[in-house]
């Protein structure tokens, strides 16, 4: 407190005697003047005479305003919604994308905010935007569709960093929208549709695979029981002629074929 009293000098300490003065001659009417109103979500930086009053701002509640030498001016600390408009970037593979997205923050030090930079908000959208062009330039398409998470994390990384010396802290990046070409879309669709289509002919050879093991088993254990054999035959002649009533079926003994077979292997 000592070093901003000398600091404002002989002619402010003079200055500032005179508010007093004035203040006491013209009270109480005076007060309604001086006394200010803070909300709770509020913080006001004195000015007296041009400087920072304090290090710390002053709320939220009801402060004194001296007059003609003291000036202030109310910060709001809540969050804010930003919304990045739409940018047109060119990915790390050459596709170009429009992208945008939402900032969440929120303004931690009215002083830093007032003090240090000239329009918080204006310039936290443009750094906003210009770190979401250079990072989604360095990301390709399928990770951009894949790892918008992971990208939202870094780009508030970057934002918290470029905006810590203006007592902004960045809650949440959000990208909300990826808009490619009607052609790469139509290109990406056929890819999918290309791999869907060989993936399920993989699928189909593998289960002709299995089926034709498991009918080589079935058929080594019929082989070793005709009698099982022609249980499994009748049981065929069975569903037929419950399923398809239309059909004739002429059952063929099973002796037969076995004899067929054998004279088969004799000549």
């Amino acid at each position: 407190i000592a070093d901003r009293q000398e600091g404002i000098g002989v002619c402010g300490w003079i200055l500032v005697s005179l508010s007093f003065l004035l203040v006491l001659i013209t009270f109480p009417i005076s007060i309604w003047t001086c006394m200010k109103v803070i909300r709770e979500y509020e913080r006001a930086v004195v000015f007296r005479l041009g400087r920072i009053l304090s290090k710390k701002a002053k709320g939220a509640g009801v402060i004194l305003i001296l007059p003609c030498t003291d000036t202030f001016i109310k910060v709001d600390l809540r969050t804010v919604a930003c919304k990045i408009p739409p940018q047109e970037i060119l990915t790390k593979d050459a596709v170009t994308a429009r992208v945008d997205g939402v900032v969440y923050y929120r303004i931690y030090s009215a002083v830093s905010a007032v003090a240090n930079i000239s329009d918080v908000h204006s310039a936290t959208l443009l750094l906003a935007q210009t770190t979401l062009r250079n990072v989604l330039g360095t990301q390709s398409l399928a990770q951009l569709l894949a790892g918008r998470e992971e990208i939202a994390r870094s780009i508030q990384a970057i934002l918290n960093t470029a905006t810590e010396q203006w007592g902004v802290k960045v809650a949440r990046v959000e990208i909300k929208d990826v808009r490619i070409p009607v052609a790469m879309q139509r290109a990406m669709a056929a890819e999918a549709e290309a791999a869907q289509e060989t993936r399920a002919k993989i699928v189909a050879a593998e289960g002709e695979m299995n089926a034709s093991r498991a009918l080589k088993q079935a058929s080594m254990v019929l082989s070793e029981s005709p009698a099982g054999l022609q249980l499994r035959y009748l049981q065929t002649l069975a569903t037929l002629a419950a399923e398809n009533n239309s059909t004739i079926v002429f059952p063929l003994p099973m002796n037969m074929l076995g004899s067929l077979g054998q004279k088969s292997r004799g000549g």
